[in-house]
């Protein structure tokens, strides 16, 4: 497959849902990926990116961004509190924001830095023990209370379980984004962004449709 694939079927799907074209962001998911790899995507033009670990994205975007002006960084995976500092630097968003305890370090940091990544909330839509995020029936009161603290999220993320159908979650998510008037819907990856687009998503997460198979054995 590769990028100019992917946007191909990004745009034939906003067309299909009736959607602006652009309506929504891709977002490469580059962790995991071999440098030439990524730079060949940066070369084709493409500047929206995502990590899923704070140390991996410190020791790769700070060069990168230095030498292709215009690149957006996205933190698409768990963050510990104890990274948030690093984060907020990195970083032009955050969509794993999901417990009390990571909302005030991230207002610790951006108070620190001065600036404010975006933010969105994750939700865990298949209610899975295993799995990051906040429960759908807590949204209300987690939004009250991080919102109590100065941050102001522009939407929810969620990763339905990897079996079944993503739709119902994608359009719970949505659901959950209207009733709290959040406009940020970050949903679909490589499997099923089309299925995403069709329910609202503004920001989809496709990583091995771009780049190729991941081959974690090289990380050691």
């Amino acid at each position: 497959m590769g990028l100019n694939e992917i946007i191909d079927r990004v745009r034939a799907a906003e067309q299909a849902a009736g959607r602006a074209e652009g309506a929504v962001e891709l977002i490469a998911v580059s962790k995991v990926q071999p440098d030439a790899r990524v730079e060949a995507v940066l070369a084709a033009g493409h500047r929206v990116f995502g990590e899923n670990y704070v140390q991996e994205a410190q020791g790769k975007w700070p060069g990168w961004k230095g030498r292709h002006p215009g690149v957006r960084l996205h933190m698409i995976g768990p963050l510990q509190s104890n990274k948030a500092k690093a984060a907020v630097g990195l970083f032009d968003a955050i969509h794993t924001l999901d417990r009390m305890s990571l909302a005030r370090k991230l207002v610790a940091a951006i108070e620190a830095h001065g600036t404010a990544p975006e933010l969105f909330v994750q939700i865990n839509t298949g209610d899975e023990p295993q799995k990051a995020g906040i429960l759908p029936d807590e949204l209300a009161g987690f939004l009250e209370q991080i919102r109590a603290l100065g941050l102001n999220p522009q939407g929810l993320m969620c990763i339905p379980p990897e079996s079944g159908d993503s739709t119902p979650h994608f359009r719970l998510l949505r659901r959950l984004a209207e009733s709290e008037g959040l406009p940020g819907l970050s949903m679909g990856m490589s499997a099923d962004f089309e299925s995403a687009i069709a329910e609202g998503a503004t920001h989809i997460r496709v990583g091995s449709a771009i780049f190729g198979a991941r081959d974690y054995s090289a990380k050691g």
